[in-house]
């Protein structure tokens, strides 16, 4: 309890003062966090009940954004999305490695920062996106598309990591080719998944709740629809579930 009321009376302050200086409410929760931390004094919010609590409005967020997306869309922006994302990430992750290198890692260690810092946050960007009123605007689609297969690129990414910088001692299962098409795998079935569930067994069981008329039943569908396909595409397709959610 004290960790729900501390969290959202401070992200409720911070938010309103960081909206009423023209920024995103979101720099508000993200400072609200810093302040219910334990690294600053007073308060201590429970970590692990917080990092519960974001994960479940990373999930809804992002479903919610799902909702107002259609494939067709997605689709449209495929040709900047696919090699801007990639050019992007491939660019950053370069610098990243020769700057660190040059400050004393190795390249290993330089290339897997490079690689965290082309990832952008998913999150960040579709709520700044959102609070401006350009989520469906041309800009808007093309960002989400580059967002998506950068997602997609991460999904790659986790996966070979092991691979190409094993960590000492570990003992390594798959080869490159063989880490690599695992990794296809999963992402194609996931893609086949989304299509088949979200296209013809949601709409129908979400129909069958409507039906009851009951306006409780129809809310915990939903939220037990978005939380419920975020954590199986985590748990089955090794995708995150920002991106399962969406």
């Amino acid at each position: 309890i004290m960790t729900l009321a501390g969290g959202f009376i401070g992200a409720l302050g911070l938010g309103y003062i960081t909206h009423r200086l023209g920024w995103s409410p979101i720099v508000g929760y993200l400072l609200a966090g810093i302040l219910v931390g334990p690294h600053t004094p007073g308060f201590v919010a429970n970590r692990e009940m917080a990092e519960q609590l974001a994960e479940v409005g990373v999930i809804l967020l992002m479903f919610g954004v799902g909702l107002h997306f259609h494939l067709k869309d997605l689709m449209a922006v495929r040709g900047i999305a696919v090699a801007g994302a990639i050019a992007q990430s491939a660019v950053a992750t370069a610098l990243g490695a020769v700057v660190f290198h040059a400050l004393g890692w190795n390249w290993s260690q330089g290339i897997v920062f490079g690689m965290a810092l082309s990832v952008a946050s998913t999150v960040v960007l579709v709520r700044v996106l959102s609070d401006s009123g350009q989520l469906q605007s041309p800009t808007g689609r093309i960002a989400i598309g580059w967002l998506v297969m950068e997602d997609i690129f991460t999904v790659f990414v986790l996966v070979l990591l092991p691979v190409l910088f094993p960590a000492a001692g570990a003992q390594v299962n798959h080869g490159l080719g063989a880490a690599f098409g695992i990794a296809a795998i999963k992402l194609s079935a996931f893609i086949a998944f989304t299509l088949v569930v979200g296209g013809r067994v949601i709409p129908w069981f979400l129909n069958k709740i409507a039906d009851t008329r009951s306006r409780e039943l129809f809310t915990l569908s939903v939220l037990a629809t978005a939380l419920g396909i975020a954590v199986g595409s985590a748990y089955f397709f090794d995708v995150s579930m920002a991106l399962g959610a969406f």
